[in-house]
């Protein structure tokens, strides 16, 4: 005689939940159509569209001049943004600032939403919003929306600032982590000449607007890209889909609980007093889901910044960031009108442009080459800092000393070649000095404390200190000696005790039975993998 087993919900329940936790991990660990070059390809050129957008608005084609009239009553119709909006000086600054503001104010928010969205859709819809943003800023018709639409351009590009690191330290070959970072921040000088040059043509043979119309088109195929392909996933960051997964199995275990007690009459009962409290108790649940989820996220962000605060790895590297910061972006604001001040250049924007773009890419990615070659630790990236930046301030600070203006060329280009080269260091201490699941926010953080102490203050207080002392020679060697104290902040940090955090996940480390069936996000099967994923005789 055959009996029939009797099954128990609460183990059907489980059965059903590893099912979905397994799919959810398999899916997770499906490579994307991606390889790891392609994505370095990609997120570049994105990256050099952004600096193209901040040269071009700073173009003379673009940016143009105001209307203006001489003694005699005559007057000139302006050109550019300046010319059509009739902008003073003040206000045309007021465009920079506004970028600057949307940029800093979003770069964290997006770096926190990292945790609970997913990261890849999140650059999408930076992309839209900054792509909709250069769209209305060519199509602007006064001083605010203008300036709005430049705050919202800031806006659109934090995610990609933030996120795009991260993703590309994910997937750089363990021997080519800094010289793939180094590759990315090349396109920062190299997005700002060609933007000058773009602005420029455009601006002058066309109309300022179009210049904006281009770059939107430009960017709208990256901008569908991250909606229409498979998401990727980023190393230390929970998959949407587990997510909803563990959700789900929450909330399948709270059903198996009610199911298990209404099974008696006094179940029943108690349950029926449970959906009627509830029932009442929801009215306005929408709000307060809203207020728990804002909350919730106030939290993490708040729990996150404490440890990146006293993480002194961490503190030392943005601080001699800042302070190189410092100099660098005054050296861009007033270096050329302090050289044809001092030399008499007679096309001292060319001749300082020149050296600032070619130095700029060849040491950015020389820096990232150098680091590989010397083993990229984090130890190892504090002492390239350290002489880098030293033996750049003692030729730059040499170069502003000589008469002759060869001798000043030649010493400030090899100055400059060497003090960009701490791009790809710097970055990558700031992405392995903290877990996977810190690095958008250490690079937001680091995004934000460079503007705010760093490039920002230092061109109107480098102002201030030649309005005194009226002299460029001397104001450009005081500049210079700041990049000292940089230095010595960076040799603090070789004698600090410093982990490479990137192998970490705190937050959601995968299960062993589930370890053997991920691979790698955007490299494709090896035999080894083969191998493994084939069924055992």
């Amino acid at each position: 005689m055959v009996h029939d087993q009797e099954t128990n919900p609460s183990e059907e329940a489980k059965s059903s939940d590893e099912m979905t936790m397994t799919t959810a991990f398999s899916a997770a660990s499906t490579p994307s159509w991606f390889t790891p070059k392609r994505l370095l390809f990609i997120f570049c050129v994105i990256n050099l569209i952004n600096y193209v957008d901040r040269g071009a608005i700073a173009s003379n084609g673009v940016n143009g001049n105001r209307r203006a009239c001489i003694k005699s009553g005559t007057c000139t119709s302006g050109s550019g943004i300046q010319g059509d909006f009739n902008l003073n000086n003040f206000e045309d600054g007021v465009l920079s600032s506004a970028f600057m503001v949307g940029l800093l104010v979003a770069s964290p928010i997006f770096a926190s939403l990292a945790k609970s969205l997913n990261p890849f859709r999140l650059i999408g819809v930076g992309l839209v919003v900054w792509t909709v943003a250069v769209i209305g800023c060519g199509c602007s018709f006064n001083f605010w929306s203008i300036t709005i639409c430049r705050m919202l351009v800031g806006v659109g590009e934090a995610s990609f600032i933030s996120l795009a690191a991260p993703f590309i330290d994910d997937n750089a070959p363990a021997a080519q982590k800094t010289a793939w970072l180094a590759t990315f921040y090349m396109c920062i000088p190299t997005g700002y000449a060609v933007g000058y040059v773009y602005g420029g043509l455009v601006g002058s043979h066309f109309n300022w607007r179009y210049a904006f119309w281009g770059e939107a088109i430009l960017m709208l195929p990256f901008a569908i890209l991250g909606f229409v392909m498979k998401p990727l996933q980023m190393k230390g960051l929970a998959p949407a889909n587990l997510k909803k997964a563990l959700t789900e199995l929450e909330t399948a275990d709270s059903q198996v609980q009610d199911s298990d007690v209404s099974n008696s009459k006094e179940g029943a009962s108690a349950l029926c007093k449970k959906e009627e409290f509830e029932h009442k108790s929801c009215q306005g649940c929408s709000e307060l889901a809203v207020a728990n989820k804002i909350r919730t996220q106030l939290s993490i962000f708040a729990k996150d910044m404490k440890v990146l605060l006293v993480d002194k790895v961490y503190i030392v590297n943005v601080l001699g960031y800042v302070v190189y910061t410092f100099v660098v972006g005054a050296y861009a604001y007033w270096g050329p009108k302090a050289a044809h001040s001092i030399y008499h250049m007679t096309n001292a924007d060319l001749i300082y442009g020149g050296i600032t773009i070619v130095c700029g890419i060849l040491g950015t990615l020389a820096g990232g080459f150098v680091l590989d070659f010397m083993g990229n630790t984090i130890h190892n990236a504090f002492k390239l800092l350290t002489a880098t930046t030293f033996f750049g301030a003692i030729l730059c600070f040499g170069a502003f000393c000589f008469k002759n203006m060869y001798g000043f060329l030649v010493l400030f280009a090899i100055g400059e070649l060497l003090i960009f080269a701490t791009q790809g260091p710097v970055n990558f201490i700031c992405l392995h000095c903290v877990v996977p699941n810190l690095r958008p926010l250490s690079i937001a953080i680091s995004v934000v404390a460079i503007h705010v102490f760093g490039d920002v203050p230092s061109s109107p207080l480098v102002g201030v200190l030649q309005d005194n002392i009226n002299d460029w020679r001397k104001t450009s060697i005081i500049l210079s000696s700041i990049l000292f104290p940089a230095a010595i902040i960076w040799f603090i940090g070789i004698f600090l005790k410093s982990v490479d955090k990137f192998n970490e996940d705190v937050e959601n480390p995968i299960p062993t039975s589930e370890k053997s069936n991920t691979t790698p996000l955007l490299v494709g099967e090896t035999p080894e993998t083969k191998s493994s994923a084939e069924p055992s005789l």
